[in-house]
């Protein structure tokens, strides 16, 4: 192969990425070696020296990076969006989560949640259950992790409800996607790409970016419970 790109992403693009990279590499005789963690994790990693070709995650995020010296600000391209949903084992009853007042009883009714504790939904879920007036009942039978995919926890019985980003829900055989968090507490996530200013592969990169807003990508990522951007 004549080169290797190194790419580091949020857990939300990961199912997306492994199905979509194997068409890249062949295109272009090149391999993509793929990070998956939470955004603030990756930024830690980078700014403690760990190099990257092509970068994805939050926006805002990624135009800090772009800031700071790591990414090539012209380079950055809106590639998705998604919210937050709940995520319980497969075949289970699934909760009625319609409204604000059905999604704070079924939370407060659920034994164990789920849901990270640097992860953008996460990190968004621990405030919103602070306004919802919850935050002691649910912390009391929380389960947490700094990233991955969390409705794992509910396929291995540590917890009954998982609550996430969309994409990581569906990501996750054996659980099953119950629905979005109301839209009165919904938050929507913007994922962005960007090249890193340092990246010795970035004609390539700047391919693979191209390539993540093609059609073939908005495709893969619709069905992964990701709303594409339009190139």
């Amino acid at each position: 192969m004549s080169a290797t790109l190194n790419l580091c992403s949020g857990n939300g693009m990961s199912a997306s990425f492994r199905e979509l990279m194997p068409q890249f590499e062949r295109a272009h005789d090149c391999k993509v070696v793929m990070h998956f963690e939470p955004g603030q994790i990756l930024q830690r990693e980078i700014k403690a020296g760990k190099s990257f070709d092509l970068g994805v995650m939050g926006k805002a995020a990624l135009e800090q990076l772009a800031k700071d010296g790591y990414i090539a600000g012209d380079s950055v391209r809106v590639l998705t969006r998604n919210g937050i949903g709940v995520g319980v084992l497969k075949g289970a009853p699934k909760p009625d989560i319609n409204s604000v007042d059905a999604f704070k009883r079924a939370l407060l009714n659920a034994k164990t949640v789920a849901y990270t504790s640097e992860g953008a939904s996460g990190i968004y879920f621990a405030g919103l259950i602070e306004k919802l007036g919850i935050a002691d009942a649910i912390k009391a039978k929380a389960r947490t992790q700094p990233g991955g995919l969390v409705a794992d926890l509910v396929v291995n019985g540590s917890a009954e409800l998982a609550v996430q980003q969309i994409p990581e829900i569906l990501a996750v055989a054996g659980a099953d996607y119950a629905g979005p968090l109301p839209a009165e507490v919904q938050q929507i996530s913007v994922n962005a790409a960007g090249v890193f200013v340092k990246s010795p592969e970035r004609a390539l990169a700047h391919k693979l970016l191209d390539f993540l807003r093609s059609p073939e990508a908005a495709r893969v990522f619709k069905a992964r419970g990701l709303e594409p951007e339009p190139a």
